[in-house]
């Protein structure tokens, strides 16, 4: 390997680098540019994937199958106030121990950290007996449209195929080590919107009243125990997380009234299933009532879970080799890009500590990006031993 190559055997200037690109949704500003430069130096095929205003990259090393992918995002959430924090969000600077900046944690660190974990893996055992792959989108924070889910849309029908995947993103709850994702909730978004006829409040025959119609179908849809979880999942709940009238005046009745609620569900549940249920609740509620009842109902992804099985064991061994800790197998939290991916190979995830992540002065010590860089190479070396 030349001295450029050797270079990226360490994350930490990698990762300054990406942070110094303040790639906030959906503005790459040169991130991938970055790390299209240090892939290219480590010898992958490099194949820029825009859509609409948002870039992406693809890259692979090798031809043979298996394929072990890394997959991850360069953009960024707002940095926020940044006169907050402690150093500039987007000056990748390290401040004692920790490396500070936008991006650090969710997930530039972790990307450097698959980037030098590969050049190390290169280094030591050359060219592996199969292919590494990299899956990066510039649209995992935003509406998550033109990214990963569209990128893989157009590699299947190039026809790029992949073994197992690991995605980076910051999994562990307090150190290093204590939590590998093997799945996720599936996640609905639903708006009722009720429309009656707006009146004085002293001539109720006149008016037709939509915040009692709206009130019947929260209740309807609340009273349900959608399930009581599984093991490797908690119980699937719904929450109202807003009722809008938009109404100042105590002696009107308004015309409209609407309200927003949030399903996460677990493998129990499927998303169409779900909408269904909530359309036929409020068909019941339309009958005699004058006015008019909605729904916009949206699944931004079904719940998923990968079978434990050689490839979740060979990770946590890696983890628990370099750590002593065991890590959990869990399936909590929000979402990722991970429920895209399930629908082409076994996904997991797994990255830095994810305390800071989308905070004023997010940051993660230097030393786990470090162990996590020689982490993500023991799951390298011991992938291509047990699955070549």
């Amino acid at each position: 390997m030349t001295q450029r190559d050797a270079n990226l055997t360490d994350p930490l200037p990698l990762a300054q680098a990406l942070i110094r690109a303040p790639s906030v949704t959906p503005r790459d500003e040169g991130a991938l540019d970055t790390l299209q430069a240090a892939l290219t130096a480590l010898g992958f095929t490099c194949q820029r994937m825009p859509f609409g205003e948002v870039d992406n990259l693809y890259a692979r090393l090798g031809t043979a199958e298996p394929v072990f992918c890394f997959a991850g995002h360069t953009d960024v959430v707002p940095a926020g106030q940044e006169t907050a924090w402690s150093a500039g969000p987007f000056a990748g600077e390290v401040h004692g121990e920790a490396l500070i900046g936008r991006g650090a944690v969710d997930m530039k660190g972790a990307i450097a950290a698959f980037v030098a974990a590969t050049a190390r893996y290169l280094e030591a055992q050359g060219k592996p007996a199969g292919s590494i792959a990299f899956l990066i989108t510039g649209d995992e924070e935003g509406p998550a449209i033109n990214g990963t889910k569209k990128m893989l849309q157009a590699l299947d029908v190039q026809g790029e195929r992949f073994s197992h995947c690991l995605v980076g993103e910051p999994t562990n709850r307090t150190v290093l080590g204590d939590m590998v994702k093997i799945g996720r909730r599936g996640s609905l978004n639903g708006v009722i919107t009720v429309r009656g006829r707006q009146g004085h409040v002293a001539y109720p025959d006149r008016a037709i009243n939509p915040i009692p119609a709206l009130m019947a179908v929260l209740a309807a849809l609340t009273a349900r125990r959608l399930d009581e979880g599984n093991a490797h999942f908690q119980p699937s709940n719904l929450e109202v997380t807003s009722v809008d009238v938009g109404n100042s005046a105590h002696n009107i009745i308004p015309g409209e009234a609407r309200a927003k609620f949030n399903i996460r569900f677990n493998t129990k549940q499927d998303g169409e299933a779900l909408k269904s249920w909530i359309n036929d609740e409020i068909a019941k509620l339309q009958q005699g009532f004058a006015g008019a009842i909605s729904a916009d109902l949206t699944v931004t992804g079904d719940a998923f879970q990968t079978a434990e099985g050689p490839f979740t064991a060979l990770l946590a061994d890696a983890i628990h080799a370099r750590t002593g800790i065991a890590p959990e197998l869990s399936t909590s939290g929000g979402t990722s890009d991970a429920r895209f991916i399930k629908d082409y190979a076994p996904v997991a995830e797994f990255g830095l500590v994810g305390a800071s992540m989308h905070q004023i002065d997010e940051q993660t010590p230097v030393a786990d990006i470090k162990a996590l860089t020689e982490i993500y190479h023991d799951i390298l070396t011991r992938y291509f031993e047990v699955f070549a």
